[in-house]
Formats: C-alpha cells, structure tokens, sequence
C-alpha cells in the first residue's frame, strides 16, 4: 500500500504540472487558481492540522504566532535575500532577472520541501493505522495535483525557462515519495510535525498572497483572475473536507 501511494503522488504532482505545462498561455487564469490553492492548503490543512498534532504542548495562540514566524520569516528572505520586487534604477536587468529566478526556485523549494512533509505526513499516519494513513493519503493526493500547478507556475511567471520548471516538477513530484520512504527509519514526534506544518503554512500564505494572488491580476482584466481564485479556494476546501471525512 505504501508503494502504490508513493506512486500515486508522483503521478497527480508531475500530472498537475504538465496541466500548468501546457496551459502556460493561460498563465494568469491558472495564477489565479493556484493563489487560491495555496491559501487554501494553508487555512484549510496544514493550519488545523498543525493545532491538532501541536495541541499537546502548545496552545491555539502559540501555533498561529508561528504561522505568522513564517510569514514574516519568508518575507524577510523574499524581499532582503531574494530582491523581491519590479525593477528599480540601481539595479540592471541582469540582476533583476536573476532575482526573480532565485525568487522562483525559492518557491518551487519550499513547496517541494512541503510535499516531502507531505510524505512523512502519509509515512506518520501508517504508522497510527492503516485507516487512518489511508484517510490521510487520499487528502493528500487531492492537492498533490495543485502542488505541481504551483511549483511549474512560480518557475514560468519569474522567467524560469521550460526545462527548469520540469526540473522542479520531478523535484516536487519525487518529494512526497522520499517523505513515505523515509518514515520507515524514525518517527517524528506529532508535536514536533506541527511545528513544521504551522512554519510552512505562513510560507504559503506568504507565496499565495504576496506572489501569485498579484501577479494573476497583472496586465490582465480582474475579473476571472478573482473568479479563478474563488475557484482555487473552493475546489480545495471541499477536497479537503471530503477527503478528511
């Protein structure tokens, strides 16, 4: 069982990024989608998530004051390491360019370092139960498929070229599998898990609102953007909720 989920979460990542792949004319639309993904997995998953499994030790109050650690935390790597931001007179297009491709792969890491979460999410649930790792399982292959979206996405829209965003997609995709695999040999105590799960919900908040959620809307008309954002937040909560029942 274990072996066929590993797979599994290959197949939906690398598929969500072929998806994004081949719809890249359409970037904005997707853009917008995948904002509201990204938002969702964080309000939706890994918030809740990081409360419950971080509720032995830690209260309500502390979890979200590490929510909003990552947050900040990433915004400071974003904007100081990674020169977030358009292009500005003291720097050339050269340095610009490459601040945005360092900025993408930033991105595309933390999210492939949140699928191999993802695996040792699935890995620790196994080893509670077979129910429970397959209730698990299922909640994670639901967005496995928008974690490929997301990661090929902030690849294209920060100048990344086709074959760097399929390196990230096999990245992203290989990610989850190592995470299973890698449950075998520990086992990573549920307070410690929410720690990491609170800390990568304020990055994706972060990625959601401050990256795609804007970038959607650039040079484009709002409208569908915003109905695509909806769409993202809507599919990924009731994919979530039904996947969680």
């Amino acid at each position: 069982m274990i072996i066929i989920i590993s797979l599994a979460a290959f197949v939906f990542t690398f598929l969500g990024g072929a998806f994004a792949l081949h719809f890249k004319d359409k970037l904005h639309l997707i853009l917008g989608f995948s904002a509201g993904a990204v938002i969702s997995v964080a309000f939706f998953e890994l918030i809740p998530e990081a409360i419950e499994l971080g509720s032995s030790l830690y209260d309500v109050s502390t979890i979200t004051a590490i929510v909003a650690a990552g947050f900040v935390g990433y915004m400071i790597l974003d904007r100081f390491i990674i020169m977030h931001g358009h292009t500005h007179h003291e720097h050339d297009d050269t340095e610009v360019n490459c601040a945005h491709t360092r900025r993408g792969k930033l991105g595309a890491g933390s999210l492939s370092i949140h699928s191999f979460l993802d695996g040792v999410v699935i890995g620790s649930a196994f080893q509670v139960s077979p129910a429970v790792g397959i209730i698990v399982a299922v909640a994670v292959l639901v967005h496995d498929f928008s974690d490929g979206i997301n990661t090929v996405n902030l690849i294209l829209k920060n100048g990344g070229a086709r074959k760097d965003a399929l390196k990230w997609l096999f990245v992203d995709a290989l990610a989850p599998m190592l995470g299973i695999v890698s449950t075998l040999f520990f086992t990573l105590p549920e307070s410690a898990l929410g720690i990491i799960l609170a800390v990568f919900a304020g990055f994706f908040l972060y990625i959601g609102a401050s990256d795609l959620l804007p970038e959607s809307h650039h040079n484009h008309p709002t409208k569908w953007t915003t109905v695509m954002t909806v769409l993202g937040v809507a599919v990924l909560f009731i994919a979530i909720k039904v996947a969680g029942v």
